[in-house]
């Protein structure tokens, strides 16, 4: 890992974070006349946005919910651009995050400095003298942003003005093909059945004083007793660092209602894409149907990736008869120890957290159809008996069947 840079030019954190991410790309500048690309085609995306906009090399760029960025297209792709980003260059990447924050398209010279780590060892190292980008809502899982990147040569020259409208009116059109591409909200395949309505960022940051740093509105709504206890994991879990890069796992916070809600927690000794100092990443766990949702063509850039989204599809299909390991390995043609190493490394979550997710979820939707005794929702759903239910949706949960049942119905009729 590459140590920050001493003197960055900005930092983030004193950008105004004020604006969460909506459905309207407010902050964008007027879009120019210009041909519509057609983005239909996931797999042509990037091909059209250098259509639209004259480079040499376009990125998707998606925060992921393993705690970091990475790049999800196109397929071909330089491999050592490639590893380098992956290696070492997320941590760098303060202009995906500048796109994000500012909800605007931005130029990588103006941003970050002509002597930032991301300018001088990852694009110039790679061929490049300019890089712009423009912000994407959420290109792969509801909630979770990124940005579309362009890179050009010094014979290309830079990027101006007209350059970025057009960029920026090429990534509103990627997210709204994304987003259509996903099951609607509230339709039944999606599963999104919780007590209290999940907000619409599903990443946050904290700093060493456990103060939040991205969409402070947003975390706002939240409720108190969450945010509270979230800010006092995040100093916890820097305290812990003691000289370790970076520490990562899966932690549950309960709210005031007892409800869990369940994080990927990655704590970062040094995230320079954020600035100086450490930093901690709270990445909300998508549902299993938000997963079931993911298609390889949306990380074409990541093979390895891409190779493991059949497995959770047929996860959550046959949740409810516990397909076994081995079994759930020879769908990607993996051996069951190298399957559960990558899937956990690749997705920040193991193969049984994500059974269990598929098991509670539909548990969640019996409950709430109140069509069924709980003996024949743990048969259904795949436990072994009443008890075994019982106690595994309490471990998810924080409230036992009945009382998770008594709860969604109140906040129904309210």
């Amino acid at each position: 890992m590459q140590s920050p840079n001493p003197a960055p030019r900005k930092d983030l954190r004193k950008l105004s974070l004020t604006k969460s991410p909506s459905r309207k790309n407010v902050d964008v500048v007027a879009p120019v006349k210009t041909s519509r690309p057609d983005m239909t085609n996931t797999r042509s995306v990037v091909e059209q946005v250098v259509k639209a906009v004259p480079a040499s090399q376009a990125l998707l760029i998606t925060v992921m919910p393993r705690g970091s960025l990475q790049i999800a297209q196109p397929a071909r792709i330089s491999e050592t651009l490639l590893r380098s980003y992956a290696r070492d260059h997320h941590l760098n990447d303060r202009l995906t995050w500048a796109a994000i924050i500012g909800n605007k398209p931005v130029k990588a010279r103006e941003t970050l400095g002509d002597d930032h780590l991301f300018v001088r060892d990852y694009l110039q190292a790679n061929g490049f003298e300019y890089a712009a980008a423009a912000p994407l809502r959420s290109p792969v899982i509801d909630g979770y942003p990124g940005a579309v990147h362009l890179y050009r040569t010094a014979e290309q020259g830079p990027f101006n003005s007209d350059d970025l409208r057009k960029l920026s009116e090429v990534a509103e059109q990627i997210s709204e093909t994304a987003e259509r591409s996903r099951p609607p909200s509230g339709a039944p395949e999606d599963d999104k059945v919780t007590l209290t309505p999940r907000p619409q960022t599903r990443v946050f940051a904290f700093n060493k004083s456990g103060e939040q740093l991205l969409w402070p509105e947003e975390f706002a709504k939240m409720d108190q007793r969450l945010r509270d206890e979230m800010a006092e994991q995040a100093r916890a879990w820097l305290g812990r660092l003691n000289g370790e890069l970076v520490l990562a796992d899966r932690v549950q916070v309960p709210d005031s209602r007892g409800d869990l809600w369940t994080f990927r927690l990655v704590s970062y000794n040094a995230y320079p894409a954020m600035g100086e100092g450490q930093i901690a990443l709270f990445c909300m766990q998508p549902s299993c149907a938000e997963w079931a949702s993911v298609k390889p063509s949306d990380l074409q850039a990541d093979p390895e990736v891409a190779r493991l989204v059949p497995a959770m599809k047929f996860m959550r299909q046959e949740f409810h008869r516990g397909p076994t390991l081995g079994e759930i390995a020879r769908q990607v043609h993996l051996s069951p120890f190298h399957f559960h190493r990558r899937f956990t490394e690749l997705l920040g979550l193991t193969p049984k957290h994500y059974l269990l997710e598929c098991q509670i979820n539909a548990a969640k939707v019996e409950l709430i159809s109140g069509k069924k005794e709980l003996t024949q929702i743990a048969a259904d759903c795949g436990f072994a008996h009443q008890s075994h239910f019982t106690s595994r949706f309490k471990q998810a949960t924080g409230l036992t069947p009945t009382r998770w049942r008594r709860q969604a119905q109140d906040a129904k009729r309210a």
